[in-house]
């Protein structure tokens, strides 16, 4: 009996967490943002400014034992939501790979919103702090990020991978 895996994908601002979160409680759901793990286990010991390659290897960490426990509720039917960010395609087919490897079901959610309203976001975000607020995230994170954002093409979206027969 295997599950299916939610992967929600869009760039900085977009939702992301938001749209798992209600994907998390209309499908009874284990949800993980890779923005609360970083959060709880990292940040507080991160230089600053922050080093892209400390911080890749720490969310690399994260990645792995997310797979671990994802795994088990996969093995037991449930659904996975990832809110893993998932900025690059690569990054969206390992993952999609991954489902299948695991005899699940995979799809991708797209949150699309435009780069003006997505910074406005984060700006209302960084300032509110509320339930989604995980890190500050200045002009210099959000650029950097857009200019790392693949979004997803047609042929991406149209993915709901059924899974592969295990053996």
């Amino acid at each position: 009996m295997a599950g299916s895996v939610i992967i929600v994908t869009g760039s900085t601002g977009a939702g992301k967490t938001t749209h798992a979160r209600q994907l998390e409680r209309d499908h009874g759901a284990l949800r993980f943002s890779i923005d609360e793990w970083m959060t709880t286990l990292f940040w507080m010991d991160s230089p600053q400014p922050i080093i892209f390659d400390w911080t890749m290897e720490r969310i690399n960490r994260c990645e792995a034992m997310i797979r671990s426990v994802a795994a088990q509720q996969l093995a037991h039917g449930g659904v996975v939501v990832l809110d893993l960010g998932f900025t690059t395609k690569d990054h969206r087919t390992n993952w999609v790979q991954w489902a299948q490897d695991q005899g699940a079901t995979a799809r991708i959610d797209f949150v699309d919103v435009s780069a003006n309203d997505r910074w406005q976001r984060v700006q209302h975000r960084n300032a509110d702090q509320g339930e989604t607020y995980a890190m500050q995230v200045d002009r210099a994170m959000f650029d950097f990020m857009e200019s790392r954002w693949e979004a997803p093409d047609a042929q991406e979206l149209a993915i709901a991978v059924q899974p592969t027969q295990l053996s």
